[in-house]
This record gives structure tokens, sequence and C-alpha cells, in this order.
């Protein structure tokens, strides 16, 4: 059987998901011997992305497309593109081949032209839904999958996303702070961050792996929970992210976040064939920041994420 010009009958056991075409032996030997690709072995793709990608743990390759055409409103609230509207699609390598995943932040008239572009270059969607509630112009977020040549892949994410007004590259900021104590926010959450784009972001695994077909998808490929502060002034911030739940998880979390005063504002599934199955769940919160972070990580503790670190 030949897939994306490659054959796959030398294979112990081929399989087929909407999404993602590998085969069993194929990814028992992957997960035995593992890739390690170097910057350098991902510069052609890059070039067909139109952008230079990032180094990732977990042997991944991840490209960001951040929406900074958007001045997307939240009440008093202009989002920051890190804090909620920062599309990306990240790689690993799978043999020659490679296994993709994203989420891509799109305004309402973008999905179709979007959609259609990437069924006609075998990207496939896992999901289309909001993240945000209430927010000005309305913004849709479409997860995608893919597996195969990881040219091909980035030339259909660039095709797609040229039908949009996705801004091109542009260079890395400069360091910067935020104007919150993010010593104390990290000590309340158990957990540490970065600042990226004026937003203190923290990401926090899940305990046991996350697999796709058999194929253990790391955390920076989306299955961590993601918190995002942004300072709001004297002390608050505008938070939000996912958890990443299972479903035993979903209702408990849920109450913590209420309790914390913290609006749930989706509940939906990212992929199509994940083991365990799981469930994100976004949020939204304008208050103070240490505040939000305890409600945070009450939530956090009703889930079986990496045990904090205090």
């Amino acid at each position: 059987m030949a897939v994306n010009g490659h054959n796959w009958l030398n294979c112990g056991r081929p399989f087929v998901t909407a999404s993602l075409l590998v085969c069993a032996t194929a990814a028992r030997a992957t997960a035995q011997k593992p890739e390690q690709a170097s910057t350098a072995d991902w510069k052609p793709v890059d070039q067909a992305m139109g952008r230079p990608g990032k180094a990732q743990p977990g042997d991944v390759y991840k490209y960001s497309f951040p929406r900074s055409d958007l001045q997307v409103r939240i009440g008093d609230v202009t989002l920051k593109p890190a804090l909620a509207l920062g599309g990306w699609v990240a790689f690993k390598r799978m043999g020659r081949d490679a296994m993709a995943m994203g989420d891509l932040v799109l305004l309402e008239s973008e999905v179709a032209p979007v959609m259609t572009k990437l069924q006609e270059m075998a990207v496939t969607q896992t999901a289309l839904h909001n993240h945000l509630l209430q927010e000005s112009p309305h913004v849709m977020y479409m997860h995608i999958e893919a597996s195969g040549d990881p040219i091909k892949i980035a030339q259909a994410v660039h095709a797609a996303l040229a039908l949009t007004r996705t801004p091109p590259a542009a260079p890395p900021p400069a360091a910067a702070s935020v104007d919150l104590d993010t010593t104390r926010i990290a000590s309340t959450l158990g957990h540490g961050g970065t600042v990226n784009g004026g937003v203190y972001q923290v990401s926090v695994p899940r305990a046991d792996p996350v697999r796709v077909e058999g194929t253990e998808v790391p955390p920076s490929m989306g299955v961590a929970t993601a918190i995002n502060f942004q300072p709001t002034g004297g002390g608050k911030a505008a938070i939000t992210g996912d958890f990443v739940l299972a479903g035993g998880e979903v209702n408990r979390v849920i109450q913590a976040l209420r309790a914390g005063g913290i609006q749930v504002t989706a509940l939906h599934s990212h992929m199509l064939t994940d083991e365990p199955r799981l469930f994100f769940m976004h949020f939204w919160a304008n208050d103070d920041a240490l505040k939000l972070a305890r409600g945070l990580r009450a939530a956090l503790d009703r889930t079986k994420s990496k045990p904090a670190t205090s």
C-alpha cells in the first residue's frame, strides 16, 4: 500500500486514521531509536513554511503564527497574541517522514478557504471551535493533523495561511519582563513559566504519556495544560489557556475554577484518536493575579498532571 509516495507494505501491520497513517512496527522502531534532528535538518521545511521554526523538548520542531494583525478585545482587555492568538504547527520526525499537529487562529471569514485548501493538500482537521467568549472580533480555532513528508505538510500550511491576514514572520521580540510577581505566581502554581510577548506562560504536562495510534505525543505538541497571564494593571492579570483533562477530571476542575472566580469558556476535544481520551477546558478571568493563581492551583491539584514543585 503506498501512501504519500511511501510504501508501507513492509510494515508489520498498517493502520489508518482520519489524520495519521503509520504502521505499528514503524512506530515501535521509532520509539526505540528516536531520530534526533538538528535545526539544520529542518531548513528545507523552514523554506516551505516561509519562516523559521524552533526546536522544542521531545525532539519536536515548532512554527508559530501570532495573529498580531488582529485587535481582539474582551471587555477592557486587548489580547496580546501570546495570550490567546498564537497559532502554531509542531512536527515530530517519524523516520524520514513526520507527524504534525497544530492550531490555527482564524477569523470566521477565513475558516472555509483555509479548510478547503488544507483538505486539498492532505492536512486534516480534528476540531473547529471557540476558545473564548464575548471577544470582538470573534475568533475560531482550527486544530489540524497530518503525517508524511514534512515539506509537503509545510507547503500546505503555508498555502492555507496565505489565504488569511496572518502576518509574515517577524524578528523574535526582545526579552522583556511583565508587571507581575511571577516568582509568587510560580510558587503558588507549583510550576514555573517564561515571559513571551508580554505574557507569562506556564506549561504543565500530564503525568502519563499521551499517544495517537500508539505513537507518543510530546507535551510540546499541544497536550500540556497551558496557563497564560497578561498584566492588566495594579497586580491584576487576564488569564486564559486550557486544561488537558481525562473525562473523570472534567467536573472536578470546573468546580475548582468556578470556586476561584474563573470562568469556563469552552470544553471540547482537540484530537480524534488520542489515548487516553482527553478533553480541553478553556478558561478566562481578569482579577488579582495571585488570587487567580490560587484558583488555578486548586484546579491543577484535581488533575493527574506532573507533580508540582511546591
